[in-house]
């Protein structure tokens, strides 16, 4: 299906300014970190809404859309190791600015739906911890003050280094190791009702197969993550040696943990109940183990996991606007730096207010809420990727020097194929998400012409005319702004 070349002629390490840091185990817990979150502890619940006790189907078929994706992303990054990622790869396809320019845009809303999907599920999860029966509008509240405080944090210069990604995401491995172990201790020892993790118990007004898909447009947002790995390609000790092998393993490791943890789910908790629950991993653990002091424990770990997810997520969004202001691609002020922290204040400030505009918008859905976010965020994901798996078959006439992995050409075709179905309505999306990615794409061609207008005006950087090669390395490349 694919070839991984055994040449040893590799790109030199040379050429970037950044510290390769990285090595196999490394990336890998960076993968696997960034994957594991906010998804599966969050959308457990909604996902069994739509299909029943077969909640796991929609996360496997989640795992091979985002597969044949994945292979799309290796032979990309393993023929250009550069940062940037998709928004490379486009414009290396395409050379359209504006195309370009909302490929960036889409990535740094998805990181904006993103954080906000972790800062309710934050917010759940330490009332939860607390003890307290949380209701819809105290949930926006507390997400909204998670969201300030991480504008703060971000504000200061705060940044998770690689050391503090291996914390986390151990502990967000050891949560989810819980409710696998005691989920399956519960079933063996006749607590919980095998049956019904295969069993279909669709909503009245869907088929099975639409029911599967709904499921899974929500499922994928739980396997998004490994696209923000060949950003660190710069920082990787042989990036076109290691990555293929890294990722699909880590890919792999995810997809088995998330649906033995559905399994266990749907197995414990009857699927309204896990529907209904800002925490439903927490309620998991409760009924797989009403003896320990579970009740504290699993909404802490819960609460880091999507903590570390939505800091992330929001450091990111605010570089990436920062770097593509500072080159030109949006407005100016976008690109102004802390003196004294040297942060970039405003992209930092206006990532945020969307931010707490995006959890306000989806608040009147109460229960609803993470659902939506976290379907925007897949929905806005499905069509970057829709891109780069055609950017690969475009950028086949574009021969390098050195040998990278290959994946055969049926891969690229189905990937865009299944990307850009599960986009399309007849997946049976909510239509707030529609509406959420709409407004967001719309402020995006706004700021695009205002870009335009202004820099025009000033005699600058024309941004419809980048320079392709400093757009590889350097535009939009945050971390060479420093």
């Amino acid at each position: 299906m694919s070839t991984v070349s055994s040449s040893t002629n590799q790109p030199s390490d040379s050429g970037t300014p950044l510290a390769r840091v990285m090595g196999p185990k490394l990336l890998l817990l960076f993968i696997v970190g960034d994957i594991l979150g906010t998804g599966v502890y969050a959308l457990t619940g909604q996902v069994a809404k739509e299909v029943g006790g077969a909640a796991w189907l929609p996360f496997l078929v989640a795992f091979v859309v985002a597969l044949l994706t994945a292979l799309s992303y290796l032979e990309l990054v393993t023929k250009y190791p550069q940062a940037a990622g998709a928004a490379l790869y486009v414009h290396k396809a395409f050379g359209v600015h504006f195309l370009t320019f909302i490929v960036c845009f889409t990535v740094m809303c998805s990181g904006l739906t993103s954080a906000a999907t972790a800062s309710r599920a934050f917010a759940a999860n330490l009332f939860a911890a607390l003890g307290m029966d949380a209701g819809g509008e105290l949930v926006t509240l507390g997400a909204l003050g998670f969201l300030i405080l991480i504008m703060l944090l971000n504000l200061r210069g705060a940044a998770h280094g690689i050391k503090t990604n291996v914390v986390l995401t151990l502990i967000e491995l050891s949560g989810l190791l819980m409710v696998i172990l005691l989920g399956f201790y519960a079933i063996a020892g006749g607590q919980a009702d095998f049956s019904r993790a295969i069993a279909f118990d669709t909503p009245e007004d869907k088929s099975v197969f639409l029911a599967v898909t709904s499921a899974t447009t929500l499922a994928f947002f739980a396997m998004v993550g490994f696209e923000d790995s060949v950003n660190m390609a710069e920082e990787t000790h042989s990036p076109s040696r290691i990555f293929p092998k890294v990722m699909l393993t880590g890919l792999g490791l995810t997809a088995v943990i998330y649906v033995l943890v559905s399994i266990c789910a749907v197995a414990l908790v009857p699927v309204g109940e896990l529907a209904a629950s800002n925490t439903p991993l927490v309620l998991v653990v409760q009924r797989a183990a009403p003896g320990l002091p579970t009740e504290t424990i699993m909404p802490v770990i819960s609460m880091f996991a999507v903590a570390n997810s939505a800091l992330i997520n929001m450091m990111m969004a605010s570089r990436l606007l920062y770097g593509m202001a500072n080159q030109g691609v949006l407005p100016s002020f976008l690109s102004r730096v802390h003196q004294r922290n040297r942060t970039p204040w405003a992209a930092i400030l206006f990532t945020t207010v969307i931010g707490l505009g995006l959890t306000v918008l989806v608040a009147r859905a109460e229960s609803q809420a993470i659902r939506a976010l976290g379907g925007t965020t897949a929905l806005l994901l499905l069509g970057v990727f829709a891109f780069v798996n055609v950017a690969v078959l475009v950028l086949r006439r574009d021969g390098v020097s050195h040998e990278h992995f290959r994946v055969h050409t049926v891969v690229p075709w189905l990937g865009a194929a299944t990307c850009l179905f599960l986009v399309t309505p007849m997946t049976g999306r909510d239509p707030i998400q529609y509406q959420v990615a709409g407004w967001l794409l719309l402020l995006g061609v706004i700021m695009w012409g205002i870009t335009l207008l202004t820099r025009r005006r000033g005699g600058r950087l024309d941004p419809g005319r980048l320079d392709p090669e400093r757009l590889d390395t350097e535009q939009l490349d945050p971390e060479r702004q420093k």
